[in-house]
């Protein structure tokens, strides 16, 4: 499909004379035209920014919006505004189908005085426009219809019923299910699951039980899950850009901050993406792996926004023995919220192999305030730091602990 859009673009570049962009209608970048030109004008920032992060911002957007771009049924000719960041005027085609915007077209109008695009040029680009709007409505209702079949095997149980709902989605993606994809998932999503995915076969919106150990209540949150086309295992770049512009609207999807009052922020969103499985047998393993590395990436920022199951280290381990938190006997009073520095001094000096002078300079403290507050986690948990399988015990415990 990126195929079609790009030689679609390269079509209207050619018949207007100058290098287009293809977003959707969220202003994700879909497709864009070779850029020759010598002219550093043309190169401004919001267009390269555009390019390069395949995003435009909230800002930018609302700017072109109040163009009227969004009810436009034509081109839309937008001036220059360097305070804007836009250094040349812009020429926008509206990409529609059965009158509702599907994306938009850019393209970079002539400089004042120089003779644009004809209306002639600008009739042929517009039908074309037309064809894209075809391709990107059908591409958002194949995979709304998906989204049934899609569901169903990630909650199905296993066993037959797994099976029938993996027979069903295979029918459903036809001659594409034997493909390679990634699982993804992102949690937690606010709402409805996004119109489209660039690159996505199927996108669903999944209910997730959360855990409730020390000191937490059990309750629920969604899940987005999306099942992505891979060219090869080795090109999971584009994959991993397609998550990365889920995370904003994920994280504030109305576009504010705090809540109201400014009394608390929305919660950390997180992505984990499966390793690549060809055909769809493997696709439950595969979401499973996807929700342990968005755990991970919780319980672990540094592996995140966005982690990747291969690389989350001991969390694929703690993250298939149980989906909640941890409730050891040994660690329970260790990880309530009045010894949370002597959990995390135990962390790090297990993380450190247990080498007291790495851990005392990563904690920051002397080592004998080090050696104090160990005795204390001995004292709390009743287990031995000398003894190998109670270090292990209690390094288990505190990384699971991590685990949203």
């Amino acid at each position: 499909m990126k195929g079609d859009y790009q030689d679609l673009v390269d079509e209207i570049s050619a018949l207007l004379g100058a290098p287009a962009t293809l977003e959707n209608r969220d202003f994700r970048l879909i497709a864009f035209g070779a850029h020759d030109s010598e002219d550093d004008l043309a190169m401004d920032p919001v267009r390269t920014r555009s390019i390069l992060t395949r995003q435009s911002t909230a800002d930018v957007r609302s700017w072109f919006e109040g163009f009227g771009i969004a009810r436009a049924t034509g081109p839309v000719r937008i001036p220059a505004a360097p305070d804007a960041g836009v250094y040349r005027g812009r020429i926008c085609l509206p990409v529609r189908y059965r009158g509702i915007v599907q994306g938009y077209v850019w393209l970079l109008d002539q400089e004042p005085g120089l003779p644009g695009p004809g209306p002639a040029a600008l009739d042929a680009a517009m039908e074309v426009a037309q064809r894209i709007g075809v391709l990107l409505a059908e591409e958002a209702k194949a995979g709304a219809d998906l989204s049934r079949e899609f569901l169903a095997v990630l909650t199905a149980g296993r066993g037959w019923q797994q099976d029938m709902a993996v027979a069903a989605l295979r029918v459903a993606l036809g001659a594409g299910g034997d493909g390679l994809h990634a699982a993804v998932c992102v949690t937690p999503w606010p709402g409805e699951a996004p119109a489209s995915v660039p690159g996505a076969a199927a996108v669903c919106v999944v209910p997730r039980r959360v855990g409730s150990g020390p000191g937490q209540e059990p309750g629920a949150e969604a899940a987005l899950a999306v099942l992505l086309r891979l060219r090869s295992t080795d090109a999971l770049a584009p994959a991993l850009a397609a998550v990365t512009r889920l995370l904003p609207r994920a994280a504030d999807p109305a576009g504010g901050g705090a809540a109201a009052g400014g009394a608390a922020t929305a919660p950390r969103v997180t992505a984990g993406v499966a390793d690549p499985v060809r055909g769809l047998a493997d696709l439950p393993a595969a979401w499973e792996q996807a929700v342990a590395a968005a755990r991970a990436a919780v319980a672990q920022p540094r592996l995140g926004p966005v982690a990747q199951w291969s690389a989350i280290g001991p969390y694929r381990l703690l993250a298939s023995l149980a989906t909640d938190p941890v409730d050891d006997p040994a660690a329970r009073t260790l990880l309530t919220p009045a010894n949370r520095e002597l959990a995390r001094t135990a962390e790090v000096f297990l993380d450190c192999a247990g080498q007291a002078g790495r851990a005392a300079a990563a904690l920051g403290i002397h080592r004998q305030t080090l050696y104090y507050r160990l005795g204390r986690v001995e004292q709390l948990t009743g287990l031995d730091l000398d003894e190998g399988e109670d270090r292990l015990l209690l390094h288990m415990a505190l990384k699971a602990s991590r685990l949203a």
